[in-house]
């Protein structure tokens, strides 16, 4: 059973160190997202401090009936127990709608109907670069439309990752007025983390090197709205033999739950971790018990992708 520590979120960065785990229920859990919840969690409980769960659940048209509940009974059986209650994203729209009104009263977001075949210039790493069509229209479009954020004024920003060293990345060049709002009504991915960051309190937020890139994009954000910067730790990429990274999108087998005692030892291995030979078979809560003991950042610096070994 789950339960809850004395300090509770409050809205602004926690006096605890404060992690925690977000995986979108598309599918089962796999071994890249297991990676990710093994290091978030090492990281909060080697300082003592919180870990929560959240489900980000936005994306309504992806999100698997079921998945949700099986990602937390796959946490649970790899030992992996969580702070506080689940929060789920689809019960924060008020919250969401809030900070893009916040932004309208300071005139800095707009609406915008272009669909994505009307911009093909690339910005970093191929991503689809707006370049602010609908930015100075004279009349809101009519139809569907989405919600941009005005990147013109924003400086490069440098994202000194714990892990990976310094990451610097001109938003308005890279990616242009990327969207907080999307056309089906829901909000985008960049403002709910932001906003729900700091809704929890989260201190230190531990992830994969897939979303080192968005990284700026969330430190613009919380400036805007005023918001705590948490410290950001982006841990190693799975790949396998062939180069492909182990998620959902590659069909990455799921991880097992009756197999958890082998599958962590050998995530900890991934993970620069590896447990001694007399706790290769305990219990996942032992195995932990001991990671956290002897978790080290340091053993991870500037590791950016680790390749799954054959068999």
């Amino acid at each position: 059973m789950n339960v809850a520590r004395n300090n509770t979120a409050t809205g602004t960065t926690a006096t605890v160190k404060r992690g925690r785990f977000a995986p979108s229920p598309t599918g089962r859990l796999h071994a890249g997202s297991l990676l990710a919840a093994v290091g978030s969690y090492l990281d909060a409980r080697q300082a003592g401090g919180e870990w929560i769960v959240r489900i980000e659940d936005i994306d309504r048209d992806r999100t698997v009936p079921g998945a949700a509940d099986d990602i937390l009974r796959t946490l649970e059986s790899y030992g992996l127990e969580w702070d506080g209650a689940v929060l789920y994203q689809h019960t924060r729209t008020d919250a969401y709608r809030a900070a893009l009104e916040a932004l309208r009263a300071q005139g800095l977001v707009y609406a915008c109907d272009c669909a994505r075949r009307a911009y093909r210039s690339a910005g970093q790493g191929g991503e689809a670069r707006y370049p602010g069509h609908c930015r100075h229209r004279t009349h809101p479009p009519t139809t569907a439309h989405a919600w941009r954020l005005d990147t013109r004024t924003a400086p490069p920003y440098t994202i000194a990752d714990r892990l990976q060293g310094n990451y610097t990345q001109d938003v308005a060049q890279a990616v242009g007025d990327f969207v907080l709002w999307r056309k089906d009504g829901w909000p985008a991915y960049q403002l709910a983390v932001v906003v729900d960051d700091a809704h929890q309190g989260i201190s230190d937020v531990v992830r994969g090197m897939d979303l080192l890139d968005n990284t700026p994009r969330q430190r613009l954000l919380q400036d805007r709205l005023q918001a705590p910067a948490p410290r950001y730790a982006h841990l190693p990429l799975l790949r396998d033999r062939d180069g492909s990274k182990l998620s959902k999108s590659t069909q990455a087998l799921p991880v097992a739950k009756h197999a958890a005692s082998a599958t962590l030892a050998w995530i900890l291995r991934m993970l620069q971790h590896p447990l001694p030979d007399d706790l290769g078979a305990a219990a996942p809560r032992e195995q932990l018990a001991y990671a956290v003991a002897h978790w080290d950042t340091h053993r991870l610096a500037g590791v950016r992708e680790i390749s799954v070994p054959a068999g």
